[in-house]
């Protein structure tokens, strides 16, 4: 792999972060280097999930650090977005998994949960002994969590989950699923439900063609019968899982341009050392405007995760500001990857090179999350003061 100098100094975003920042930032390098990078190329070509990682991203206190007590490490927001910067980097499976692990489940725990459900599952999560998944999407929905056909009904003291939910990250090998289903008044509403319990079943999607070393799923819900104590007390209503997914969609603006940079560092690596026409191409103006370009995006989108982390750790960040970061560094870092692939000639679709792989996994992260459309109306009527979905 190509080393991270050039890329990281030319423009110096790093000189912005504090040495508590950059701490975080290192940790998580120094891990995706020697713990991910070494076997992702053939976990990626075997759709190998590699399990004994999770409990080293636990010790190494990625998980849920953007949270507080229960064994959470309290990091800002900034430091949170650099480690996803520096997994991504790697793959973005890894990123998706801390992110499916803090962002979504913990959080779910955290914001919304009663003591009893923080104490007994926080402390376990954050350490990687339990994982953690989030069941809000649904085959019919999509980007339309509204159209929520799983149901929660009372049966005594009890609730009944009957549903199926598509597309839910690491839910066949989590101890836990947060399951969002509407009850008989139609409210949304949390659940806390143990894998194990009777009538639960997640079976991995197969046939993937990106996030190949990760786990999707479907999940089917058949009469899952669950004790009061389940409920998320404090989550009613849609706002409830928005508020978890704004948090994974922040990690996601850091966690692109990590894709975007290991790219751009492969294609500046190949300019200097591939020889055509008896000079290096990177010798050829025509490389350099398109490693210039692919550069200014980059760096464009550094500046705005920046931007956007220290709006969050003043409590100032809206739902619209995080849109703009999520259109915009995804479909940038999908750029400056098409872009890298044709400096890299026909070599660029082999697994020679980390860019394919990058592409095929940011066509998920495109997807997931809320896809270039949603954010564009939500844009829209940040603009407008007009509703167009």
């Amino acid at each position: 792999m190509p080393t991270n100098l050039i890329v990281d100094t030319v423009f110096a975003v790093d000189a912005l972060l504090t040495e508590d920042e950059l701490g975080w930032k290192r940790k998580a390098r120094a891990f995706a280097d020697e713990r991910i990078v070494p076997t992702i190329e053939s976990d990626f070509e075997n759709e190998y999930f590699r399990r004994e990682l999770v409990a080293e991203l636990g010790a190494a206190g990625f998980l849920g650090m953007h949270l507080t007590g229960y064994g959470c490490a309290g990091a800002s927001a900034v430091a949170y977005g650099a480690v996803c910067l520096e997994l991504e980097a790697a793959d973005s499976g890894w990123r998706t998994f801390v992110s499916v692990q803090g962002s979504l489940a913990m959080s779910a725990i955290s914001k919304h949960g009663s003591d009893e459900q923080k104490s007994t599952w926080l402390p376990k999560m954050a350490t990687g002994e339990a994982i953690g998944c989030f069941g809000l999407t649904e085959p019919g929905g999509g980007s339309d969590p509204a159209a929520m056909t799983t149901t929660a009904g009372p049966d005594g003291d009890d609730w009944v989950l009957n549903g199926t939910k598509r597309w839910i990250g690491l839910a066949s090998v989590a101890d836990v699923a947060i399951i969002w289903a509407r009850d008989p008044e139609g409210t949304v509403r949390g659940f806390v439900v143990p894998t194990a319990t009777t009538g639960f079943r997640a079976t991995p999607i197969e046939g993937k063609l990106s996030m190949r070393s990760s786990i999707q799923c479907d999940v089917t819900l058949d009469n899952v019968r669950l004790p009061a104590s389940a409920v998320l007390p404090h989550a009613r209503g849609l706002s409830a899982p928005f508020s978890c997914l704004n948090e994974a969609r922040y990690g996601i603006v850091w966690g692109a341009m990590g894709a975007a940079r290991t790219c751009l560092e492969a294609a500046v690596e190949r300019s200097r050392t591939r020889e055509v026409f008896g000079a290096p191409i990177g010798s050829r103006q025509l490389v350099q405007a398109k490693l210039a370009d692919m550069f200014v995006e980059y760096e464009k989108g550094m500046l705005l995760a920046l931007h956007l982390g220290r709006l969050k750790e003043r409590g100032a960040l809206t739902p619209a500001q995080i849109s703009v970061g999520k259109l915009n560094n995804v479909r940038e870092a999908l750029s400056i990857a098409h872009t890298a692939r044709s400096i890299l000639a026909g070599d660029g679709i082999t697994s020679e090179f980390p860019v394919m792989r990058h592409m095929a996994n940011l066509e998920s992260v495109r997807t997931y999350e809320g896809t270039d459309e949603i954010h564009q109306l939500v844009l829209g009527r940040a603009l407008t003061g007009i509703a167009a979905f």
